[in-house]
């Protein structure tokens, strides 16, 4: 049975220094996990990594990193180590929770390049203990259960189930992205703090894709109540999937009044 220490010291690594760690954080909405943190590749998984309430680590730790995947798997994400503890400052902002995290301690962390090949491939057996995110390797020498030929990703749900954090569009997997870029449709975008609800449609160049792309870079899209309203979080999925061009704004208009979006939504162009 191969092991997770048995690979550590294949790498010349003694587990008796690493620290396991494994990301899932209950307070995640829908698409920002650390798991999507993580697929982003924008830094954003590092920062939350460094930002503790506790004095979970020791300065020289090396860390096994791992996030809980959408099937609940237990994915290796990569090797740390800690070289510094300090306080952080005002205006250091969880990642997840949105919230300045100022007071709390704040880990100097660097990347290990050591066990790189096996990242987004390596799954081990955390076992029942979920709550104890943190775990010494020498006391726990984890089960492999899987090292991938490749990098997986989820299949896409289906556009009765797609639902997406336009803050997180940078974590929407690749295969997704190909299948939006595909398809023109219309889209509703739901207010996170308000439940107000603005109805689209998207037929230009990247089709959906593409107008959710805009949406994330420019907070309104071109629309006049969204862009009055200023920046918030909004939700995207979509209400139909349309074939062409022609007749896609009577199905827009068609959703407008189903959901009486210009009486009580963002529809007041």
């Amino acid at each position: 049975m191969l092991t997770l220490n048995a690979i550590l010291r294949n790498e010349g690594i003694d587990p008796l220094g690493v620290r396991l760690v494994r990301h899932q954080d209950n307070r995640s909405s829908l698409n920002c996990t650390p798991y999507n943190l993580w697929r982003a590749a924008d830094g954003r998984l590092e920062l939350y990594q460094r930002i503790q309430r506790r004095q979970v680590f020791a300065v020289g730790d090396f860390l096994a990193s791992f996030a809980a995947t959408p099937t609940d798997e237990t994915l290796f994400i990569g090797f740390y180590r800690v070289t510094g503890l300090g306080v952080a400052p005002e205006g250091t902002i969880d990642p997840i929770a949105h919230i300045d995290q100022a007071g709390l301690h704040l880990y100097e962390i660097e990347h290990d390049d050591r066990m790189s090949e096996l990242v987004g491939q390596l799954v081990i057996d955390w076992g029942k203990g979920f709550r104890a995110w943190v775990q010494r390797a020498d006391s726990q020498d984890k089960r492999v259960l899987e090292i991938r030929k490749d990098r997986q990703e989820q299949p896409f749900p289906g556009f009765a189930y797609f639902n997406w954090d336009l803050d997180e569009i940078a974590a929407i997997p690749l295969g997704w992205q190909e299948v939006l870029r595909a398809v023109k449709g219309v889209y509703l975008l739901t207010c996170i703090e308000s439940g107000k609800q603005y109805v689209g449609s998207a037929k230009g160049e990247q089709n959906l894709w593409g107008r959710f792309l805009e949406y994330a870079a420019t907070g309104h899209g071109g629309n006049v109540e969204l862009r009055r309203r200023g920046k918030g979080r909004y939700r995207v999925s979509v209400l139909e999937v349309v074939n062409s061009d022609a007749g896609i704004e009577r199905v827009e208009e068609a959703w407008k009044q189903k959901l009486m979006s210009r009486t009580f939504g963002l529809n007041r162009n």
